[in-house]
């Protein structure tokens, strides 16, 4: 495993999933630690650096929408950690209440391993589109915190879909980003987002048949390549 892995904290009482969360993320490359409450929790933040929490809702001594609330109000780096809460409390309600304590997305128990790993991935792409301001690639320059495009300082015209898909490319510029993960990241399902990708082609392309700075990646998906 590299050292520079996303490190991943899982606060869980729950011994058993605890352990399978562990295998299961550091199978799929991801440097984890683990508590059982959030007291071990805040011990473990104040001595290492986490690039995300997954987080059980319910736990003795102190919830987790408790602890979401503390990291939110301390200063500091753990303020800015990505939070995936973690329930089988489901209700409309309860996700209302996880997003106001800070939490940045909301799974239900019982889930499937490969949706956690998507939301994961989600979440820590958004992470690195919040620290990267701007992209550059041929004539074109992505504002990533606005959404905008520029040809040669000129706006160009992006719908909504496509701008959120082209942060979600624009996070890890290089690196191919499957359909499913897209679909995560941009709210495009299935086959919308190969439409976005075409029609992205279009304004970006100057043969979209041919295309450079877009690209098909068979077998991975669509890579953004930039300058």
């Amino acid at each position: 495993m590299m050292d520079n892995a996303p490190h991943i904290l899982v606060v869980d009482d729950d011994a058993r999933l605890l352990s399978l969360l562990r295998r299961y993320l550091m199978d799929n490359s991801f440097r984890v630690s683990t508590a059982t409450n959030a007291e071990i929790a805040r011990n473990k933040m104040s001595g290492f650096s986490f690039d995300l929490v997954v987080l059980d809702r319910m736990m003795p001594g102190g919830d987790g929408l408790d602890l979401a609330k503390r990291l939110r109000a301390v200063a500091g780096a753990s303020r800015e950690i990505p939070i995936l809460m973690l329930t089988a409390m489901g209700d409309a309600e309860d996700r209302i209440a996880g997003l106001e304590a800070g939490v940045d997305d909301y799974l239900s128990k019982p889930f499937e391993p490969r949706e956690l790993l998507l939301r994961i991935d989600a979440i820590l792409r958004r992470a690195k589109i919040e620290k990267l301001k701007e992209l550059h690639f041929g004539r074109f320059t992505f504002d990533i915190e606005r959404g905008e495009l520029l040809k040669d300082g000129q706006i160009i015209n992006l719908t909504s879909g496509e701008s959120l898909l082209l942060k979600s490319l624009a996070a890890t510029p290089g690196v191919p980003v499957s359909r499913d993960d897209l679909s995560v990241t941009s709210g495009n399902q299935g086959r919308a987002v190969d439409v976005q990708i075409t029609r992205l082609r279009r304004k970006i392309e100057d043969d979209p048949k041919l295309p450079r700075h877009l690209q098909t990646v068979r077998g991975e998906g669509y890579v953004l390549w930039a300058d």
